[in-house]
This record gives structure tokens, sequence and C-alpha cells, in this order.
């Protein structure tokens, strides 16, 4: 897939007044500093695309972006970040929540996952919470640059064998990097392969 258009639409304090639309939205979330602007921007190669969601605030909303006119980015709030106040928190989990579990528009959720550190114990519940909500989702190792091949490939298969002691099947995954665009194509003909299975019903 190749993107020949990608813009900024909205942002949204509440889950409820997103786009009124039918088109499909593959929404990025993430713990804080994951690189998820970053790996918007390299998707899109856009590259202030999502800063515009990064103004003062707006870390803390809904961000949608029209792709191509046919499909939706969408960035979701980051969590566990730790000096958010315990309100602060709470809103930004009714927020997300409220998204994934209602917005009948979301087509895959992909979950960003720093491939530089061990596995956290928020992202696992938070992928535990997924599985039992019936949330199709996906994962993306973030950062790939900045490890050597084989401590890269150790990390992953680390994630992946901590995953397999909860999970029958594991969900799809990435291999990414903002900085050299490892993981692009794939991460795109994924997002093509279910518009077209959509578009097939």
């Amino acid at each position: 897939m190749e993107i020949l258009s990608a813009e900024f639409v909205i942002s949204n304090a509440e889950a409820s007044k997103c786009p009124d639309s039918k088109l499909p939205e593959y929404a990025f979330i993430g713990r804080s500093n994951v690189g998820k602007s970053s790996l918007i921007n390299m998707l899109t190669k856009r590259k202030g695309l999502a800063m515009t969601s990064a103004t003062p605030g707006k870390t803390m909303l809904i961000n949608h972006f029209i792709i191509n006119e046919n499909w939706y980015i969408v960035d979701l709030p980051g969590y566990g970040y730790a000096r958010r106040g315990k309100a602060g928190q709470e809103g930004l989990r009714t927020l997300i929540e409220d998204y994934i579990l209602e917005r009948e528009q979301m087509t895959n959720l992909f979950l960003l996952i720093d491939s530089r550190l061990e596995p956290q114990k928020i992202d696992m519940e938070f992928m535990e919470w997924l599985g039992e909500s019936g949330i199709p989702f996906s994962i993306i190792f973030t950062k790939a640059d900045k490890l050597t091949s084989g401590k890269l490939k150790d990390n992953i298969n680390r994630y992946l064998r901590k995953l397999r002691e909860e999970w029958e099947e594991l969900p799809p995954y990435f291999v990414t990097s903002a900085e050299n665009k490892l993981g692009r194509m794939e991460v795109l003909d994924y997002i093509e392969n279910i518009n077209n299975s959509l578009n097939q019903k």
C-alpha cells in the first residue's frame, strides 16, 4: 500500500464524539515514550503529522487522521505516565476503554512495545484485558534500530515466550524503526489486506 494522502481531522476528549463515519479505524496505543508519534509519521511519510497532537494537552485526547480518504489512523493517549495524578490516570483509562470497547469502527488495535525493554507488567496486563474483551490487536515492537540484530532478536523472543505462557495463539507482530523505516511496508500491507477483506464482505 502507498499512502497518497494523510490529514489530521479532529481531537476528542470523548469516544462518543469521534467522527461519524463508517470507515475502518486502526488505533495505535502504547506506554508513554514508546515512539508512537514517530511511528505514525514514518508510516504516513509525513514528518510532522502526529505532532498536530503534541501541543500541550493534546496527548490526553483521541486523534483521528484520515488516510487515502478511505481509512483512519487513530492516535490514542499513552498510558502509564507516572507523573499524572490519579484523577488524570482514571480519566485517561476511561477514555481509552470507551474507545476500545465501544467504537464499532475500530478494526484493529496496534499495541506498541519498546523492543529495548524486558516484558513490562503494565503491557502484559493490558494485553490480557484485550484478550478477555475480545479486541483484535497486533503488536508493534518499536525502536529496533537502537539494538544490535542479535539483541533485538533475543528481546523479541523473550517477549514471545512470556506471551506463550498465557496465550495459546500469539497475535500478529511487527518489528519497526521510525529511523530507518523498518517494518513500514509490512504494517501497511497488513492494513491493506484487512481493508480488502472488509470490502469483500
